[in-house]
């Protein structure tokens, strides 16, 4: 049996709803595991310090996909909770085809301008080829790329996670199965880590896609709609909170990679790749429970129900602190093993690795309950505090850090700088969930 938005939500109910959204945030987590897992021991670690050298500005890119999808579903489920059904199913339309046609664009923007921006992201001339190489080609699935991530969203307020996440699954399967066949086969190297990577998007896109142009049994389908500028800006602001994380995340990655040239070398910027592959699998347990909660919160928001919306913040945030516990005891006690799988071909890199990533790994004692409140503001429709959440979180905070620890711990002052950032972070996020809570009335 379906579990709706107007449910009551005990805790077997809140876990069970939320964790196909879970399973589809570390599923796409794992399958991007995969391809650094493959590049660092089929081609080396020069193209794997290239590969996450350029990340950063694709997921610049393709974070868009995140503000439409987040700030548009937060929309789209309170209109829903409001009972009017239709013209939530236009503003969810609008949103597609604005977001379709905005992927195309920026495409087109970062396959042209690819080899500037990797020189001035700090690659040496030993990375240059590879860095353009893997953007290029990846780039050519942004428009799709920017479809699932909106659909992560939408498949949960159209209350159907499950189809999410087996989209999802699909999606990263084929992105292995690609990996093993062109890198490990075909010896493709970098341009076949991005071809499987621009295959899967294209899975992970279409197919929902498909389900939406049809009737589904939801909600939720594409329809007619007309261009509505005062939704659109609504979803662009609410959304803005994600967008501002993921920009802010890419950003601060390449400002970490600046520092680790700086202090480590290129040992340095493979070894936070590691820590950051990993690392994308524990945040996306709690990007998956904020995204799964989402929508509840909107509609309940949306509904008046207040009662309901004070039980699911209550249970958030009591799982929210007992998950940063248990990840931070596995993170710390497997990270030999980790780091092991990705640079175990070379003792100095695999050292600091290990180190570096027992370090960062206290962070998320901390960091669930930031990542959960900028998503609850962005489902009550707050776009300025859960982006004032996220930008300080991601960007003011961390980059401080990032550039003053250094000098005084060096190459531990990087690794600790996120700790801190989402120390300061957790005071911020409290004072506005105390300062607002009259308003929206959660406690």
């Amino acid at each position: 049996m379906n579990i709706q938005l107007s449910d009551h939500f005990t805790y077997k109910r809140l876990i069970r709803f939320v964790i196909p959204s879970i399973a589809m945030m570390i599923f796409t987590s794992i399958y991007g595991v995969v391809d650094g897992l493959f590049v660092s021991n089929f081609v080396g670690k020069t193209s794997f310090a290239a590969v996450n050298l350029i990340i950063p500005f694709t997921m610049i890119l393709g974070a868009f996909g995140f503000m439409f999808g987040t700030g548009g579903s937060a929309l789209v489920a309170k209109t829903l909770g409001e009972g009017k059904q239709e013209l939530a199913r236009q503003i969810f339309s609008l949103l597609i085809y604005v977001a379709l046609g905005l992927g195309i664009l920026l495409a087109l923007f970062g396959i042209t301008f690819v080899r500037p921006i990797a020189i001035r992201m700090g690659a040496d001339e030993s990375m240059i080829g590879y860095c353009v190489t893997y953007a290029r080609i990846i780039l050519l699935g942004l428009p799709a790329f920017m479809l699932q991530n909106m659909f992560q969203s939408f498949l949960i307020t159209a209350e159907r996670p499950k189809i999410g996440l087996m989209v999802t699954v699909g999606a990263g399967v084929t992105n292995m199965v690609l990996d093993a066949l062109f890198i490990a086969v075909f010896q493709w190297g970098v341009a076949g880590a991005a071809f499987a990577s621009m295959l899967s998007q294209y899975v992970g896109g279409l197919v929902p896609l498909v389900f939406f142009l049809r009737e589904n049994g939801t909600s939720l389908r594409l329809t007619k709609t007309k261009f509505m500028g005062k939704a659109l800006f609504k979803a662009c602001t609410n959304g803005s909170s994600e967008l501002v994380t993921n920009v802010s995340m890419s950003l601060v990655s390449m400002l970490y990679n600046l520092q680790l040239m700086k202090f480590a070398g290129e040992n340095g910027v493979a070894a936070y790749g590691v820590i950051m592959y990993v690392t994308f699998i524990f945040v996306a347990i709690f990007l998956g429970y904020s995204f799964g909660t989402a929508p509840v919160i909107a509609f309940n928001y949306g509904a008046r129900n207040t009662d309901e919306l004070q039980n699911v913040l209550k249970k958030s945030l009591k799982l929210v602190g007992s998950a940063g516990v248990v990840l931070v005891a596995v993170g710390i006690l497997a990270s030999g093993t980790l780091a092991k799988i990705f640079v175990g071909y070379d003792a100095e890199l695999y050292a600091l690795t290990v180190r570096g990533f027992r370090i960062y790994m206290v962070s998320f004692l901390l960091c669930g309950f930031n990542i959960f409140g900028s998503s609850f503001f962005t489902a009550l429709n707050n776009g300025v505090v859960s982006a004032l959440i996220s930008f300080l979180r991601t960007v003011v905070f961390e980059v401080a850090a990032i550039l003053l620890l250094p000098l005084v711990l060096g190459v531990d002052g990087i690794w600790c700088a996120i700790t801190v950032a989402e120390l300061a972070s957790l005071v911020i996020t409290a004072f506005f969930f105390f300062g607002l809570r009259n308003r929206y009335h959660y406690i």
